[in-house]
């Protein structure tokens, strides 16, 4: 049989059978795949060929001929141009399972694993509004006039937005007027190109739960007169807004933020509330931004440990201690490994206005830390960045046995590739996989998944535990 050739720009029918993990459409076409954006599994389409390779190609959507029965219409007027999200064409049912299906994939395929334990994803209680962070890099329109919003999809096109579905609808309004004062100010914006102009981004952020917000503007240095008037004018106009800071970020980079921030008004942190403490955080601070699907799925992981007071805990990339201290209020002593310092004075802050004097944090690399840990944890926390964890850590966690190893990622594939090293010769079995939904309308899962030492090495290593003295 003759091989059809395709060409570039050629428009082929394909039905949708699946999704990528980072949202596309797959669909097949004499035996061989087609990627395409905006389409949903059960879609039967007309797409046009954009890139062309021997086995595979990416396309774009040209004609609906029968759309999917999971394919509705978004709640955002520029959802087909913006790339902010990916999803809002698909029903919110069908994401979640879309999401489970791709934990279940990369646990099979990268892992290794056969019929892994992944539950059903943690829904969202709400599928919009519930972003509580928002940066916008900052742009001017053809007619001089200043622009927010997302880059449209697969380009460096700016889509202007007054609004975000997907963020808390509180910061609206500062997305909206806030360019209007900058374009008053005559603030430059910068030229990424040129490396000229100002002002880079926009940062809005809120406590869910207190309401408090913080404004931040990216600056490419210091100088931007009239600041302190616009800020102090920012703080009366908006009564939930409790600072106004620049951060500093000089560099040619496609990083958001720099190493510097100042406070111009107001205080340099905002209060929120979560699972029952108090947190202070800044413009640059990591926190979920879903705060209570980070709440709810904490809730699974304190219901799975079910801990009874005398344990050890550590958590590795703990961060401002989201999940450190509430864990530590259940544990006899915990312990964070964090490299970044000034996350690690944040932790340590709010261990302290919480009153929780039971846990103790350390400056420093996981990989470096956690061999001089002394004593073994009965408990080992996980929530590495995107990359996943460095392989001496890996290695580390298999020389000292942690009886429980709970591993929350944010990235699945990674998720994967560190519990099939974890779980070698049988050293650990995973109990549960719980996915949680911290992205609507992406493509973008989280999961946690728990491990347990496996009995055989639980035998081997009870006399070297029962050999090490307290903390």
């Amino acid at each position: 049989m003759t091989k059809i050739i395709w060409q570039q720009g050629e428009l082929i029918e394909v039905t949708i059978a699946d999704l990528t993990d980072t949202g596309d459409g797959v669909g097949r076409s004499n035996e061989r795949v087609v990627f395409v954006p905006d389409t949903v599994p059960g879609d039967r389409a007309i797409v046009r060929l954009i890139h062309v390779k021997p086995k595979y190609a990416h396309a774009k959507l040209q004609q609906l001929l029968q759309p999917s029965l999971y394919r509705i219409r978004p709640g955002c007027i520029v959802a087909d141009k913006c790339g902010g999200c990916q999803w809002q064409h698909i029903s919110y049912d069908y994401q979640l399972a879309a999401k489970q299906n791709q934990v279940i994939q990369a646990m099979e395929r990268i892992g290794g694993f056969i019929q892994p334990p992944v539950d059903p994803v943690l829904a969202a209680p709400s599928a919009f509004g519930y972003r509580n962070k928002s940066t916008y890099p900052l742009g001017t329109s053809a007619t001089g006039q200043v622009q927010a919003g997302y880059y449209q999809k697969s380009s460096h096109q700016l889509i202007n937005l007054n609004q975000c579905p997907v963020q808390d609808a509180r910061l609206n309004p500062l997305l909206a007027e806030v360019k209007q004062d900058i374009q008053q100010q005559g603030w430059q914006i910068y030229d990424e190109e040129r490396h000229l102009g100002k002002i880079r981004h926009l940062g809005l952020r809120i406590g869910r739960h207190t309401g408090e917000m913080l404004l931040t503007l990216v600056v490419k240095d210091w100088n931007l007169s009239g600041i302190e008037t616009q800020a102090t004018a920012w703080l009366k106009r908006y009564p939930q807004l409790v600072g106004v800071c620049l951060n500093r970020n000089g560099d040619r980079t496609n990083a958001i933020f720099g190493s510097e921030t100042r406070c111009i008004a107001g205080v340099p942190h905002l209060r929120e509330k979560f699972a029952g403490l108090e947190f202070q955080v800044r413009p640059d601070t990591f926190f979920q931004v879903y705060t209570e699907t980070a709440e709810a799925l904490l809730q699974v992981i304190q219901s799975e440990l079910n801990l009874q007071g005398h344990e050890f805990l550590v958590d590795a990339y703990c961060g401002i201690g989201t999940l450190t201290l509430p864990l530590a209020k259940q544990v006899r002593i915990a312990r964070g490994l964090e490299v970044q310092p000034a996350a690690v004075e944040q932790a340590i802050l709010n261990a302290h206005r919480n009153g929780i004097d039971n846990v103790t944090f350390q400056v420093g690399a996981v990989e470096k830390l956690l061999p001089k840990m002394g004593t073994i944890p009965e408990v080992v926390i996980l929530d590495p960045p995107r990359k996943g964890c460095d392989r001496a850590v890996i290695e580390t966690l298999r020389q000292l046995k942690p009886s429980r190893i709970v591993y929350v990622s944010c990235k699945v594939a990674t998720l994967a590739r560190d519990l099939k090293l974890l779980c070698e010769d049988g050293q650990y079995n995973i109990t549960r996989v719980q996915p949680a939904d911290f992205f609507p309308q992406t493509a973008h899962v989280e999961a946690a998944a728990f491990l347990v030492l496996s009995h055989l090495d639980k035998d081997a290593d009870s006399f070297k535990k029962s050999e090490i003295s307290n903390l």
